[in-house]
């Protein structure tokens, strides 16, 4: 593969529809749908859509969706696609427990599959503190080990299903506010962190989750300056003492917790490159793989460090069929 070729696997590109400029130049790593790429459509336009976007890769892409259940549907709100949307992972775990839970991800895995999509940005791994937290309605629990629980049963259920999923959003929002709107500073301490926070990661990670989303939360017990996203010390955490060896993925960068503290967006995708981030989920894709091209060749980033993330890329998609 080229540097080019190789960088344009490291993109998630949102809202394809709107992007145009560049899709067929670079051959991205995977495209992230809406709701907007789902309105109005009958599941054989779906299906027909996400077929035409593959024929033009020359590596077949990861076909993503945020598809928690609940308020976060992506697909299953329209009911031409589907009769009723996915209840929401609190739901599942108050109106059944785990057997809910397998059962609903299994039923989402095989719909998902069906319309040609391979991952999803979920389970929610994140704990929250109390009702009212920003959260709360998209996590399983207030109990960190009852959130490992179900966690894992989430990811078994779905690989057993052969669906991408991906644990977020590391290292946990708990009572966070929302990072699409503001900059969050946290001051957890790390203590916090490892005996409650991280539970429901440390689960999925070691059933074998394939991808892991940071957020953009300021973790001041890891990185006092950087949002958890484009932190290498949170990265070198995931990695070293958490043994972590899947695909990291940042959070949106278009969010405005990372816009407003960074500002320039070539700068943001440079920054989340050498934080140790093996894909960016960003709208502005041509522009972010032009300036880490740039970085590679300036001596900024490492063509090394290029080639171990686009293999962490390839081993999951070799894993979950999706090249051969």
């Amino acid at each position: 593969m080229t540097l080019e070729e190789k960088v344009a696997q490291m993109i998630l590109l949102n809202h394809p529809e709107n992007s145009k400029t560049g899709i067929k130049k670079y051959r991205f790593g995977g495209y992230l749908l809406f709701a907007d790429d789902f309105k109005g459509k009958s599941k054989k336009q779906v299906k027909k859509k996400i077929k035409a976007y593959q024929s033009t890769a020359k590596v077949k892409m990861l076909i993503a969706v945020d598809e928690e259940g609940g308020a976060i549907t992506r697909v299953s709100k329209y009911k031409k696609l589907r009769k009723a949307r996915f209840k929401s992972p609190l739901y599942m775990r108050t109106h059944g427990g785990i057997k809910a839970v397998k059962k609903d991800a299994k039923a989402k895995a095989k719909y998902l599959k069906g319309l040609g999509i391979n991952t999803v940005l979920a389970p929610v791994a994140d704990t929250p503190y109390k009702k009212g937290n920003y959260i709360y309605n998209r996590a399983y629990s207030t109990s960190a080990k009852k959130n490992s629980t179900f966690i894992k049963a989430s990811f078994h259920t779905s690989n057993d299903g052969n669906l991408i999923t991906s644990l977020k959003h590391f290292p946990g929002y708990g009572k966070n506010g929302n990072t699409h709107y503001d900059i969050i500073t946290d001051k957890r301490s790390k203590q916090t962190y490892e005996k409650r926070d991280l539970k429901p990661f440390k689960a999925g990670i070691k059933a074998g989750a394939p991808m892991i989303l940071v957020n953009h939360d300021i973790v001041s017990c890891f990185d006092k300056e950087n949002t958890a996203s484009l932190s290498p010390a949170v990265h070198k955490y995931m990695r070293e003492t958490l043994g972590y060896d899947g695909v990291i993925i940042t959070d949106s960068l278009g969010m405005e917790a990372a816009k407003k503290k960074y500002g320039n967006n070539e700068k943001i995708a440079v920054l989340a490159v050498k934080a140790g981030n093996d894909m960016l989920c960003t709208n502005y894709a041509s522009l972010s793989v032009n300036a880490i091209i740039k970085a590679v060749k300036e001596g900024e980033i490492s063509e090394e460090q290029i080639n171990q993330s686009v293999l962490r890329i390839l081993k999951m998609k070799y894993q979950y069929k999706i090249i051969k």
